[in-house]
C-alpha cells in the first residue's frame, strides 16, 4: 500500500458517515414491517422514537409487530409487491429462448438426396417382395415387374447414398468394419449384401432373349435356375432393408425421430410394402395382382398405425409431424394410402383402377417418407424440442413416475 494513502475501508465509512448526515439511511416503514431494523450507521428518522423509547419498535416488541412473508406454497412469479412509487411489481413470464436463439442441437446437414434413399431403398425392398410372391405363386409379371423394379430401385439408392458422401471410395471405406451396433455399419453390408442378389434375380429375367447357342446358350440356361435362388435370397434381406433406415433415424439426437423409435421401422416397413404392392398394381395384369393387393392392405394397414402414432404419442415432439411442410405430406401420404388400399380392393377387374391406385401407393410412400424426414429436421432447429421434454423427464424422475 502507498504511503500516506487513505485505506479503502476508512474512505468507505466515511462515505456512509457522510450519507447518515444526510438523512439518506433513514428507516422505512416497510423495514418495520418486514421486521428488519435500521440500517447500520442511519440515524433516527424525522418524528421517529428513539431506540427503546415507548412506542418504538424495540419497545413494542416482535409480538406486536406484523410480519409479513409471502406464502410458500404460491410460486415466486405469482408473488407480487408495490414500490416506492406504489406501482405492482411482479416477475415476469418466463419465455423459452437459448443462447443467441441459436439450436440446441446441430439440424442434419442431410439434403433431398437422402429423403429419396429413404424411398428408393423401401420400394427395392418391396419390390423384391413382390417377386418372391409371383415366383413362388407361379405369377411370371409379377416376378417381373418386382424384379427389375428392385434392381433399378437399389441402383438409384447407391447413386443416392454416395451422392450424399462424396466420393464413392467412402463406401467402399465403410466396408472395412462390421459394427453390430452401428445402424450405418449393418446397413452398409444389408445394402452389399441385397445389391448383388437383386441384380442377378433382375438379370435372369433376361435370360430368354439370349441365343440358344454357344457360350450365350449356356448362360441361357444357367441363368433362370440362379435367378430363383437369388430372388429368394434377395427377398430375405428385403425386410432388413426396409427397416434399417427407421432405426437409423432414431439412433441420432433429433428429437422427433429419437423419440419415435418404436413407430419408425413399422413405418418404413408398411410403407416398403405399398411401394412394392403399387408396382404390382401397375405392371401386372389383373389375374396375376392378387399378391400385391394382399401386400397394398397389410403396407397401408403398417403405416396408417405407424403414422397416426407418432402424431398423437409423442406429446409435444409429435408437433413437428402435424406442423408444416411435415405435416402437409403426411396427410397426403395418408389420404393417399387410403385412396390407393380402396382402389386396390374395389378395381380387380380393372386395369385403369389399379393402375391408379398403384400410382397412389407410390406417391404415399413418397410423401411418407419425405414427411418423417422433414418432421426430424424441424424439430432439430427448434430448442424448445430438444429441452422441455428433458426437463419432464427430470420432473417424472423426481416426483417417482418412472
Amino acid at each position: 500500500m502507498t504511503t500516506g494513502r487513505i485505506p479503502v475501508g476508512e474512505r468507505f465509512r466515511g462515505f456512509r458517515a457522510r450519507l447518515a448526515a444526510d438523512g439518506v439511511f433513514r428507516p422505512q416503514r416497510s423495514s418495520v414491517r418486514l421486521g428488519h431494523g435500521p440500517k447500520v450507521g442511519a440515524g433516527p428518522a424525522d418524528g421517529a422514537h428513539p431506540a427503546g423509547a415507548p412506542g418504538s419498535a424495540d419497545a413494542v416488541g416482535a409480538a406486536d409487530v406484523p410480519v409479513v412473508v409471502p406464502p410458500r406454497d404460491v410460486p415466486p412469479v405469482a408473488r407480487r409487491r408495490r414500490g416506492r412509487g406504489g406501482e405492482e411489481l411482479r416477475v415476469p413470464e418466463a419465455e423459452f429462448t437459448s443462447y443467441y436463439g441459436r439450436p440446441i442441437l446441430k439440424a442434419p446437414v442431410w439434403r433431398w438426396d437422402i429423403a429419396a434413399y429413404l424411398f428408393t431403398g423401401g420400394l427395392a425392398a418391396g419390390s423384391s417382395l413382390l417377386a418372391a410372391g409371383g415366383q413362388l405363386t407361379g405369377r411370371p409379371a409379377l416376378r417381373r415387374a418386382g424384379r427389375v423394379t428392385a434392381l433399378g430401385a437399389v441402383t438409384a439408392s447407391a447413386y443416392f447414398l454416395v451422392n450424399d458422401l462424396g466420393r464413392p471410395a467412402r463406401f467402399h471405406h465403410m466396408l472395412r468394419v462390421a459394427k453390430p451396433t452401428s445402424p450405418m455399419s449393418v446397413g452398409t453390408w444389408i445394402l452389399t449384401a441385397y445389391g448383388p442378389a437383386a441384380g442377378l434375380a433382375a438379370v435372369a429375367e433376361g435370360a430368354r432373349l439370349l441365343p440358344e447357342r454357344g457360350v450365350s446358350g449356356l448362360a441361357r440356361r444357367l441363368l433362370p435356375p440362379a435367378g430363383q435362388v437369388a430372388g429368394l435370397a434377395a427377398a430375405a434381406v428385403a425386410p432388413a432393408l426396409a427397416t434399417y433406415t427407421g432405426v437409423l433415424l432414431a439412433g441420432t439426437a433429433v428429437p422427433s425421430w429419437h423419440e419415435a423409435y418404436p413407430e419408425l421401422p413399422t413405418i418404413f416397413a408398411g410403407s416398403a410394402l405399398a411401394s412394392g404392392a403399387g408396382v404390382g398394381l401397375l405392371a401386372a395384369p389383373c389375374a396375376q395382382a392378387g399378391p400385391a393387393r394382399r401386400m397394398a392392405v397389410a403396407g397401408a394397414a403398417l403405416e396408417l398405425w405407424g403414422a397416426h402414432s407418432v402424431e398423437t404419442r409423442l406429446g409435444l415432439l409429435s408437433e413437428p409431424y402435424r406442423l408444416g411442410t411435415a405435416g402437409r405430406l403426411l396427410r397426403a401420404g395418408r389420404l393417399l394410402t387410403a385412396a390407393g388400399v380402396v382402389g386396390a380392393l374395389a378395381g380387380r377387374r380393372s386395369r385403369v383402377v389399379s393402375a391408379l391406385s398403384g400410382t397412389a401407393l407410390l406417391a404415399a410412400s413418397v410423401a411418407t417418407r419425405f414427411g418423417i424426414f422433414h418432421g426430424g429436421v424441424a424439430s432439430a432447429r427448434d430448442p424448445k424440442y430438444t429441452v422441455l421434454p428433458q426437463r419432464e423427464r427430470i420432473r417424472r424422475r423426481e416426483s417417482g413416475q418412472v
